[in-house]
């Protein structure tokens, strides 16, 4: 293994990385926002009326993109440990 191999497959496991917590962060980035200006709007400051929505909206995230999420997760596991004797060398 050469150091530029290390570094294509970090950069791989860094990609799909992304690419699955992305959707779920940037949902909760979403309605985060929006219960921040609905707090800022009406003046309530209470933690948990932005924590609940936010863990709620995330889970939803999760269980709509579960499948595809796996479905990526375990092509790349396949890809990996079908080229495993290449990797060795």
């Amino acid at each position: 293994m050469t150091a530029t191999f290390v570094m294509g497959l970090g950069a791989q496991v860094a990609w799909l990385a992304l690419k699955l917590v992305g959707p779920v962060l940037i949902a909760g980035l979403v309605v985060g926002v929006v219960i921040g200006i609905l707090q800022a709007a009406t003046q309530i400051q209470e933690q948990t009326l932005a924590f609940v929505p936010k863990l709620a909206v995330m889970i939803l995230v999760l269980l709509a993109l579960g499948p595809w999420m796996i479905t990526i997760l375990t092509d790349f596991a396949a890809h990996i440990l079908g080229h495993l004797n290449a990797f060795i060398q």
